[in-house]
């Protein structure tokens, strides 16, 4: 079907050709008479298929409709208004779109102002990272159309800056990934706050039961529209996995790259903190890569979006999943997973990203023992098993600049891969605070073990403090036997004064308490346990001379 067929209004059909559409995709095709209609539309398809025109191009035809008309419209015309046109629209109206990242906010702004280049309509990007000036001035002059990311919205709405009473239709573009990263209470606060009469629109590759039973409980009774009910990926890309050692992946990745030669590629990685690694490796293997996470800023992101979608030398990204939804990049022709996603529906719109708008394109996976169940859920996804491919030994690099493990942020996030150092905060510099580890029979073990036996009570803590700041402690038997006088002697403990003054305080009830004499403890073989003035224990030494001395008596 064309979309000439559509009957659309001028302004948006010379935007439409200008822009060589012609051919609808399967979900344009089957979903924009739906939204025409002022119905709610499910919209299930997969990734490069054309979703974001298939809610923009019908909207933007329900808004131009609502116009008031001249008086020399022709009947068709007329009929096409009363049908189509947002009943009662005003200037203050406006649709939201819902987006995950802030990259697809700017993707869909980017449609926007392609389809309205002939029709006047404005449209603007709200999402966090930025400032809030112009947002905020976009808002008041107005719009008709918002794309956004949750949390910036609601910032907005509390302060009264942006009315969501005002919302004709809300889109939820790539919703389940918006669940998925936590914003589904974000989204309740949102469709409680507009108007239960406007239209709902969910699109995505994949929808989940939680995205649609969200939209059924505000009201929402969408059309459901499946274009990949039976096929979970795009025809047009072919994916093949390497299974490779952990530590081989970097010389695969790097031989990939320069067999293939690829026009743009995406590299993906499940870790942000290993973007900069292999984007450094890349680098230092003269291919020119640009790194995209969550740990650039949004004026960062941005730049090297630009960069990468512009022709220049610099035509590979690595990236976290931040990019794997919803961008729109017409040249990428490879992509290479360097691990495998945890779930099989990220592998999908990784994929995804190449073999865009009916071009061809191919994926390929490193997988290592690491990946072998991120492998199993992904082909139980796909229902097929993914083609193995195999690197000849001719293709493979021997001479590149090592991958750098320097960071131990790679080696924790793969146990075993490299050589691990020592943990940072690990276990005995942890409970060097809490005292002594406890061995296996109730003994202390490492640094305590040269008091293996000793069944003292626990010192108040100045105690400890005092005998740890000291001079290394004398042998246990002579050291004991010294400090056993308790008043009077030169080796007693000295006394801190303000302990001092409170025992003194404390008068008579001393005597009471558990080391004192009329406890009942205090005597026979409860005196080693319990009183302060320990029963010498002989040592192994006394022990062996004395055992030689009965020998030879």
């Amino acid at each position: 079907m064309k979309f000439s067929e559509f009957n659309l209004d001028p302004a948006l059909k010379s935007a439409i050709e200008k822009l060589n559409f012609s051919e609808c995709t399967p979900i344009q095709e089957q979903s924009i008479p739906h939204t025409l209609e002022g119905r709610d539309v499910a919209g299930l398809a997969q990734t490069g298929t054309g979703k974001t025109a298939a809610f923009l191009v019908p909207l933007m035809e329900r808004i131009l409709r609502a116009r008031p008309l001249s008086p020399e419209a022709s009947e068709e015309t007329k009929e096409l208004a009363a049908k189509r046109s947002f009943k009662d629209w005003r200037p203050q109206n406006f649709v939201l779109i819902l987006v995950p990242t802030r990259e697809l906010a700017e993707q869909v702004q980017e449609n926007v102002e392609k389809l309205s280049e002939f029709s006047g309509l404005r449209g603007f990007a709200i999402y966090g990272g930025t400032g809030y000036d112009k947002q905020k001035e976009a808002l008041k002059n107005g719009v008709e159309f918002i794309a956004a990311t949750p949390g910036r919205l609601i910032d907005l709405y509390k302060e009264h800056q942006v009315d969501l009473k005002q919302v004709r239709a809300i889109i939820f573009d790539e919703a389940d990934r918006m669940f998925d990263m936590g914003f589904k209470d974000d989204m309740k606060y949102i469709l409680q706050r507009v108007p239960q009469d406007r239209q709902f629109l969910v699109f995505s590759a994949t929808l989940n039961f939680d995205v649609l039973n969200t939209a059924y409980q505000f009201g929402a009774n969408p059309v459901e529209v499946n274009i990949s009910r039976d096929q979970a990926k795009a025809e047009n890309v072919k994916d093949e996995i390497f299974h490779v050692g952990q530590d081989e992946k970097p010389q695969h990745l790097l031989s990939l790259l320069k067999k293939h030669n690829p026009k743009q590629a995406i590299i993906f990685t499940n870790f942000k903190l290993n973007v900069d690694k292999i984007t450094r490796f890349l680098n230092d293997n003269g291919v020119p890569a640009m790194a995209i996470s969550s740990l650039l800023t949004q004026a960062q992101r941005t730049k090297v979006m630009q960069q990468f979608k512009a022709e220049n030398d610099s035509n590979i990204l690595v990236a976290t999943d931040v990019a794997a939804r919803g961008l729109d990049v017409q040249g990428v022709d490879m992509v290479v997973n360097f691990e495998l996603p945890n779930d099989a529906e990220s592998y999908v719109h990784r994929i995804g990203r190449t073999g865009r708008a009916g071009a061809t394109g191919q994926a390929f996976s490193l997988v290592s023992d690491r990946d072998v169940d991120s492998l199993m859920r992904v082909e139980e996804y796909l229902k097929h098993k993914v083609e193995v491919g195999f690197m000849e030994d001719k293709d493979l690099l021997k001479d590149f600049k090592p991958f750098v493990y320097s960071d131990h942020s790679y080696t924790r996030s793969y146990e075993g891969t490299r050589e691990h150092g020592p943990r940072g905060g690990g276990g005995d510099r942890q409970r060097s605070d809490r005292g002594p580890r406890r061995g296996p029979g109730g003994n202390s073990s490492s640094s305590s073990s040269s008091r293996s036996g000793d069944r003292r009570p626990p010192r108040r803590p100045g105690d400890r403090i005092e005998a740890r700041s000291g001079e290394a402690r004398e042998p246990r038997g002579e050291h004991r036997e010294q400090r056993r006088p308790h008043a009077g002697g030169g080796n007693a403990r000295p006394q801190h004064p303000k302990r001092t003054e409170q025992k003194n305080a404390q008068g008579p009830r001393r005597q009471h308490s558990k080391t004192g004499p009329n406890h009942p403890k205090s005597s026979g073989a409860h005196k080693k346990t319990y009183s302060p003035q320990v029963a010498k224990k002989k040592s192994l030494g006394e022990k062996v001379s004395g055992f030689i001395k009965k020998l030879f008596s």
